[in-house]
């Protein structure tokens, strides 16, 4: 491979660092000075190429074509290679780097060639270094640009020239803080840190150009800049004379006008940009469109019951992660799972897709029998108890399954032990001998939940058999001292006892491949791949699938028969179990790869089970089962500055929502506005005061009532004649674009960024009513009489769409709108169109406000109701009344106390200011006298470093 570049020039700096950390094997041929590498004539396809090339610092978001031409070797190229060596004539400014491969295939993009090194090293692309390589050329090459040219050109120095970078740096700042990791994909290096690093380094070479609260970004970059490869790639490239070069060349040109710069005006700014500048074919397909109106929409799709794949149709199936039936689901549950999959349902049955949702609670394993004896129940009433209160909650929050049911059924141990028993006769198993304690007074092998005892590591006299609640280690139940058995107080003997495994492994070749092709052709979430190539790297390893319990499937196997299937080899068998009592046909869906298309949602901790473990056993079954082909996990959600906690009373919970007062639509609406898509979220009850109050009642309801209102006003409740202007015409084409955005977003599953879409067209539906002023209008001439109707009708119409796209958001405001509007039951399908569905002479119902403004007051309170130590009039914890002993409150006090420790560790590594470093050690202390109260001891005061006073 041959490498040309040219000193001084930003874009070689990041492609020669990149060549360095990926130690490929270029040999490297610099650029003459300016002009003298154009007397080689090139074909026309280079020349073309050349003209098409972009600025220095900037090119286009995907990567340059690549153009096949022969060898050789220009005049205008110096090097330390023969000159019969010397690659071919450059393709653009002699500032762009190339690279020519050894097929004679160019490269001139120089974000295509730094992937290029990484690849050619065996590092695929991940989704998040490719997000970051797409922001990298959209939104900080543009910005860097500016930056430079002010520094080189207009001589500006530190915080003034880099003032055009200040929102950039401060997003990569927020990233490495929010995923705690070195690098900007992981915990490597990667393209992504070479190539960001690259375009910031010739800005910020002066480190004080930095703003000093930027920790985090001045940590990753000084360890970028001292990087072997990037620190002799800047040796190379940014020579003083070469700089002049550069300097000479930038003056000849242009300042650089980023997208972001705006003239001054009076006018309403949009949230993100300027929009789109619309075409004459875009306004005249859209006027088209609107002209054919409802009858141009497509028949709504009502599936027979029970629902079953449709030969020739899309048949969709949907699972959402089975809430676990021990406790009950607070709003990150709700959103990580449930409510996401219920609402890209509604949307593929508004698209006619034939759609299946079913979920049901996971009711097997340790932890249900845990909770039957802390409660005084069976395992099954325990099961049957929050069973009815899980389908309480999802029924409130308008969770449309087609089918709920649960694990706990004779389908699910018939399904379980079939997958077992082809597992076993293909040889996918192993048998080994497993150590665990065993209660000769109970008679039975004990769970890790089932010991208790003193923790090896720290003392701690009450450590469970899986984990230490004071020290936080993980345990492995033999280790513990002076164990006990929790149901009887007797004391366990260890025994070796015989286990199952299923031989990931040996599965491995067979899940790979199809990893590929689910990859290849399917939307799964950055974070999902990330996890699961991570476990493929680490090598995969026997997983034990038997436990010696009593509440479980029935191992079916001599020697075994005492045993029950582990819960995660159990638990997404459910899936199939939980369909299979929907229909007796369930195999038409789980046993039909070829029709059907499978969407799992769910939170990353899940990931492996399903991206890994269930499809090993259903791949090793070898029952031509449905596999997934899109897998959606979502990050977390927090509350407020913390996590949920049932046993403090932190956070809401599902069936605590809706004796708030608020409708559930709301929180449906404001769980999705933040639904954690890319990083963890966090709810805030301010923000929801102000989202409801903003974007519900100032914004979307506002412009809906008012559509309706002016038909009932102004023109007896008839939908009036409308005669389109340019100007309306314009409108029309705007929505349609907001309108297929929408779809493009909710068909890769980006629920959260459709809303917005929403959002936008009641902007432009209210932007548009207030500069026509109906209400004006209709008192004036005929003239005006007839635009008001003309407003009015638009107005309405646009109402009677949103109608439809709020559906699978907010189910019960849409049924709101179309009762209030009486829109025809065959106009709730989704085109890609926007029809007039409502035509003149159609007459409208009573029309009401939809949302109610959330009172400060009434905010307030609910946070102190659910804000138990975090509320911030709350009494010190050394005041509050905390029964000591509860185990699962000294765990998760023991978590927040560990993770509080590091974060103020990090803060004091980065020196961050004084101020915030005492603010945050304040709360470790809080933290700490909690865990003390909790765990039946005295707080200790903390003795003040220093020296002692004699």
């Amino acid at each position: 491979m041959w490498l040309r570049v040219a000193a001084g020039g930003p874009a070689a700096l990041k492609v020669l660092a990149a060549a360095g950390a990926a130690a490929a094997p270029v040999r490297l041929v610099w650029a003459g000075p300016l002009g003298e590498t154009t007397t080689t004539t090139t074909t026309a396809a280079a020349a073309a190429a050349a003209a098409a090339a972009p600025l220095p610092g900037r090119e286009p978001l995907a990567a340059a074509p690549v153009i096949p031409t022969p060898r050789r070797g220009p005049p205008g190229l110096t090097s330390l290679l023969p000159p019969a060596e010397r690659p071919l004539a450059p393709l653009s400014t002699p500032w762009a780097p190339a690279l020519e491969l050894d097929s004679g295939t160019i490269l001139f993009s120089p974000n295509a060639i730094c992937q290029f090194f990484f690849l050619a090293r065996g590092e695929e692309p991940t989704d998040l270094t490719n997000q970051w390589l797409e922001w990298e050329a959209t939104e900080l090459q543009p910005a860097a640009s500016a930056a430079l040219y002010a520094q080189l050109v207009h001589g500006k120095k530190g915080l003034e020239a880099v003032e055009a970078l200040g929102k950039l740096l401060a997003h990569i700042e927020q990233n490495l803080s929010r995923r705690g990791t070195a690098y900007l994909a992981g915990d490597t290096k990667s393209v992504a840190d070479v190539v960001v690093w690259g375009t910031l380094f010739p800005v910020l070479q002066d480190e004080t150009s930095l703003p000093s609260e930027l920790q985090v970004l001045r940590t990753w970059f000084q360890s970028m800049t001292l990087s072997e490869a990037c620190r002799k790639a800047a040796d190379s490239v940014l020579m003083p004379k070469a700089l002049l070069e550069f300097k000479s060349y930038l003056q000849k040109q242009p300042p650089p006008c980023l997208a972001m710069e705006r003239a001054t005006s009076n006018e309403p700014e949009e949230e993100e940009g300027s929009e789109p500048a619309l075409t004459e074919e875009e306004i005249t397909a859209a006027a088209d469109a609107w002209g054919r109106g409802a009858a141009a929409l497509p028949k709504p799709w009502q599936p027979q019951k029970p629902v079953l794949p449709v030969e020739g149709m899309r048949n969709i199936l949907i699972t959402s992660a089975l809430p676990y039936v021990n406790n009950v689901p607070h709003l990150g549950n709700i959103i990580g799972c449930v409510l996401s999959a219920d609402t890209f349902a509604r949307y593929c049955r508004l698209r006619n897709w034939n759609t299946l949702y079913v979920c049901g609670t996971d009711e097997y394993g340790t932890a249900t029998e845990t909770k039957a004896v802390e409660e005084g129940l069976t395992p099954q009433e325990i099961c049957n108890k929050y069973n009815a209160i899980h389908a309480d909650i999802y029924r409130w929050f308008n969770i449309s399954f087609d089918f709920f049911g649960r694990t706990t059924t004779p389908y699910q141990t018939m399904i379980a032990q079939d997958i077992f028993q082809r597992l076993l006769a293909r040889g996918f198993l192993l048998q080994d001998t497993m150590e665990q304690l065993r209660c000769e007074e109970c008679q039975r092998f004990l769970a890790d939940r089932f010991v208790e005892g003193t923790c090896p590591f720290c003392s701690y006299k009450e450590a469970r058999g899986d984990q230490c609640d004071k020290c936080g280690k993980l345990i492995n139940a033999v280790e513990l001292k002076n164990p006990q058995c929790k149901l009887c107080r007797g004391v366990p003997v260890v025994k070796p006892t015989q286990h199952l495994f299923l031989d990931l492994p040996k599965l491995q070749e067979q899940l790979e491949p199809w990893l590929e092709q689910s990859w290849a052709t399917g939307d799964w979430t950055a974070n999902a791949r990330y996890i699961t190539r991570s476990w493929i790297r680490d090598g995969l390893k026997p997983r034990c699938i038997t436990r010696d319990l009593k509440w479980g499937t029935p191992v079916p196997l001599d020697g075994f028969r005492d045993k029950v299937f582990y819960v995660w080899f159990d638990a997404p068998i459910g899936y199939l179990s939980i369909t299979a009592n929907y229909t007796d046909q369930w195999e038409r869906w789980w046993k039909n790869p070829q029709q059907v298309e499978l969407y799992n949602f769910m939170a990353k901790d899940n990931v492996p089970f399903h991206s890994v473990i269930f499809p090993c056993s259903l791949l090793g079954a070898d029952d031509n089962y449905t596999l997934v082909n899109h897998l959606i996990a979502t990050e977390y959600l927090n509350y407020e500055d913390g996590k949920f906690s049932k046993s403090r009373g932190v956070g809401v919970f599902g069936d605590m929502a809706k004796d708030t007062g608020i409708p559930a639509d709301i929180w449906r609406f404001y769980l999705l506005y933040l639904r954690p898509e890319g990083q963890d979220s966090a709810f805030s009850w301010s923000d929801l005061m102000l989202k409801n109050n903003s974007e519900l009642l100032n914004n979307l309801g506002n412009f809906i009532n008012r559509a309706g209102m002016f038909v009932c006003k102004f023109f007896g409740g008839t939908v009036p004649n409308m005669v389109l202007t340019p100007d309306d015409k314009r409108l029309l084409a705007r929505v349609t674009l907001e309108l297929r955005q929408y779809h493009q977003l909710l068909e890769k599953v980006r629920i959260r960024d459709a809303l917005r879409c929403i959002l936008n067209i009641s902007r432009h539906g209210n932007q548009y009513i207030q500069v026509n002023e109906p209400w004006k209008r209709i008192k004036g001439d005929e003239k005006d009489r007839q635009r008001a109707g003309t407003v009015t009708g638009v107005a309405v119409n646009i109402a009677s769409m949103l109608a439809v796209m709020l559906q699978p958001y907010m189910p019960a405001v849409s049924l709101a709108i179309q009762r209030q509007l009486c829109i025809p039951p065959d106009c709730f399908v989704l085109s890609h169109d926007f029809t007039c569905t409502l035509p003149p002479g159609h007459c409208v119902g009573t029309v009401s406000p939809l949302f109610q403004k959330l009172e400060n007051d009434q905010v307030e309170a609910l946070r102190k109701r659910f804000g138990g130590g975090q509320a911030k009039d709350t009494p010190p914890a050394s005041e509050t009344l905390v029964a000591p002993g509860d185990p699962q409150l000294i765990q998760e006090l023991t978590e927040e106390v560990a993770k509080q420790g590091n974060h103020v560790r990090q803060l004091k590594a980065n020196k961050a200011e004084k101020a915030q470093v005492d603010t945050e050690v304040a709360k470790l202390l809080e933290l700490k006298k909690q865990l003390a109260l909790a765990e039946g001891k005295s707080p200790e005061v903390p003795v003040p470093k220093g020296k002692r006073k004699k």
